[in-house]
C-alpha cells in the first residue's frame, strides 16, 4: 500500500469517524476536569441547554446542504419567542385556557418564522441575491419588528407557557429535549425519506445538474427555507420560554453557533455535503465545552473568545477537508 492510499484510507476513516472520536476525547477530558461533569442532573441541564441551538441547526443544516445560510436566526428566534409569550399571556389574561392559548402562542411563532424565511427565500431565488446579504438585511429587520412589537421593553409575567421552556416529565426528562429529539427525527426523515432531501443534495452539489434533471432550484430552497423557519419559530418558544420572559435583545449570535455546530458536523459551506447526526454532534461538542468552561467558572469573556477561535477553526476544517476530498 502506497503513501496515497494510506492517506486516503485515513481522510475516509476521519470523515466517517472523526467527530464521534473528538466527542469521545472531549467527554473523556472533561469527566477529568469536573467530577461534576458525567453527573446525572449535569447530564440533563446540557441537553436542556443545547436544545435551542439543536434546533436551530438542525434548520441551518438543510440550507448549508442546499448552499444556502441564514444569518438571520438569532434576531428571529428572538421575535418569533417575545410572539409566543406576549400571545400566550394575551390570550390567557382574556380568559383562554393554558392549553388552547399555549397552542396558538407557538403556532403564532411557528407561523412568523415560516413567513420570514419565506421572504428570504423568495428574494433570494427570485433575484438571486446572495443567502449572506439577504439573511443579514432579515436580521436587522428581525430584530427591529421584535423591538417594536415589545416596545423596546421585556415581557414579564408569561404565565403557565413556562413549563414548555422549564418543564419536566416526572421531574426528570425535559420538554425541550422532547422537542429537540423530535426535530432531529424530522430533519432525518426529511434528508433521508424524502424526495425533498435528496433535491436539497442535488441543489447544493451542482445547481445546474440538478435543473437538468428537473429539479426545480427556487422550490427546493424555498421550501428549505420554510422548514428552517418552522424550527426558528420552535426554538424561539423554548428560547423564551426557559428564560420566563421575552427579552427582545437576547439570542444574538445563536445562528453562528448553530452554523458552527453544522461545519463541525462535516456540513460544507459549499453545500451537497452534510448530515443531521454529524451536525448533532457539533451541537454536543460545542454544548459540553461551553458547559465545562462554566463548571469550571471560566468568565463570559473568555467563553466568547473560544467560540470565536472554535468557529475559525470549524471554517478551515472545512476547507481544508473540502481541498482533500477534491
Amino acid at each position: 500500500m502506497n503513501n496515497k492510499q494510506t492517506k486516503e484510507k485515513i481522510l475516509a476513516f476521519y470523515n466517517k469517524y472523526g467527530i464521534i472520536i473528538i466527542l469521545v476525547g472531549l467527554l473523556i477530558i472533561c469527566s477529568i476536569l469536573s467530577p461534576v461533569f458525567l453527573s446525572k442532573e449535569n447530564i440533563v441541564n446540557l441537553l436542556s441547554q443545547i436544545a435551542v441551538v439543536t434546533i436551530l441547526t438542525c434548520g441551518i443544516t438543510l440550507l448549508i446542504i442546499a448552499g444556502q445560510t441564514d444569518l438571520s436566526g438569532g434576531s428571529i428566534v428572538a421575535l418569533t419567542g417575545c410572539v409566543c409569550v406576549g400571545t400566550f399571556k394575551q390570550l390567557s389574561e382574556g380568559g383562554m385556557g393554558d392549553w388552547p392559548a399555549g397552542i396558538l402562542a407557538v403556532l403564532s411563532a411557528i407561523a412568523i418564522g415560516m413567513a420570514l424565511n419565506f421572504v428570504s427565500g423568495v428574494i433570494i431565488t427570485k433575484f438571486k441575491a446572495p443567502a449572506f446579504i439577504v439573511t443579514l438585511a432579515m436580521m436587522q429587520a428581525g430584530r427591529g419588528i421584535c423591538y417594536i412589537y415589545t416596545g423596546g421593553t421585556p415581557i414579564y409575567k408569561i404565565g403557565n407557557i413556562v413549563k414548555l421552556g422549564q418543564g419536566r416529565i416526572r421531574g426528570v426528562l425535559p420538554y425541550s429535549v422532547i422537542i429537540m429529539f423530535l426535530c432531529i427525527v424530522v430533519t432525518w426523515f426529511i434528508l433521508k425519506k424524502m424526495r425533498l432531501g435528496r433535491h436539497i443534495y442535488a441543489v447544493g452539489g451542482n445547481v445546474e445538474s440538478a435543473v437538468a434533471s428537473g429539479i426545480s432550484m427556487q422550490w427546493t430552497i424555498i421550501k428549505t427555507y420554510l422548514i428552517h423557519g418552522v424550527f426558528v419559530g420552535i426554538a424561539g418558544a423554548l428560547f423564551m420560554t426557559r428564560i420566563n420572559s421575552g427579552q427582545p435583545a437576547e439570542a444574538v449570535g445563536l445562528e453562528f453557533d448553530a452554523i458552527t455546530a453544522a461545519i463541525i458536523g462535516g456540513a460544507s459551506l459549499s453545500g451537497g455535503i452534510g448530515s443531521v447526526y454529524g451536525s448533532i454532534i457539533g451541537s454536543v461538542i460545542i454544548g459540553v465545552i461551553t458547559n465545562i468552561l462554566t463548571l469550571k467558572s471560566v468568565q463570559s469573556y473568555y467563553q466568547m473568545i473560544i467560540t470565536g477561535v472554535i468557529i475559525v477553526l470549524a471554517v478551515i476544517l472545512d476547507i481544508v477537508t473540502k481541498g482533500k476530498k477534491e
